[in-house]
């Protein structure tokens, strides 16, 4: 099963430019936002969860932080970012792993995940996902997922749509919701897809 998501990702990243897939965004601002807000330490760990040929890491790298690791699925689509970044993917720690077989070797004071925690469908995938954040998040959430009005599949895979409120009780054992975005994302190919986005902070624990 696992092997054939991997095989179902890499082959995406293979056959697929990023012109060519709904999740591209030339600049994150939403996340970037939200980064900001949380007042994240320039000297924070920061992980990208499902983070693939994302440019979010160019915008973080441009503003100076240093601590930076990227995770995905898809070794494909995380050689697509080196090349990109070039010199710069050096200062990047880079994962190839299922976020759910993820096995941390340290803690995160930014754990930052845009459109990967909708692909898990069973309640067996949120709460394993859920307890390793639990465990290795010290700070700050920044969840964005397809919302109730989003779409209902993607990458001809069953994703889990998320109101503000359930998405909050994905994580209230361990997590205060500061805030909630509703954002409307323009795919590069001109259609909409409403995303709901979570800052959460970990409970009685501050911002490092």
């Amino acid at each position: 099963m696992e092997s054939e998501k991997k095989q179902h990702w890499e082959t995406v990243y293979e056959t697929k430019t990023p012109s060519e897939v709904s999740w591209t965004q030339e600049n994150p601002a939403t996340s970037l936002a939200l980064i900001h807000e949380l007042g994240i330490s320039k000297h924070a760990e920061i992980i990208d969860i499902g983070g693939g040929d994302s440019k979010l890491v160019d915008f973080l790298l441009r503003e100076g932080f240093e601590n930076i690791t990227v995770l995905d699925i898809s070794a494909k689509s995380l050689e697509r970012a080196k090349e990109r970044l070039g010199e710069g993917a050096e200062r990047v720690t880079w994962i190839v792993s299922d976020v759910t077989e993820f096995k941390p070797t340290k803690s995160y004071d930014l754990w930052h995940d845009r459109a990967a925690f909708h692909f898990l469908t069973t309640e067996e995938q949120k709460a394993t996902y859920g307890g390793i954040v639990a465990e290795f998040v010290t700070g700050v959430l920044v969840i964005g997922t397809f919302s109730e009005n989003g779409p209902l599949k993607c990458s001809g895979l069953e994703i889990s749509q998320y109101s503000k409120e359930s998405l909050a009780e994905q994580f209230s054992n361990d997590f205060d919701l500061v805030k909630s975005v509703i954002e409307d994302h323009e795919t590069p190919f001109g259609t909409t897809q409403n995303f709901v986005f979570g800052a959460f902070r970990k409970r009685n624990v501050h911002a490092q």
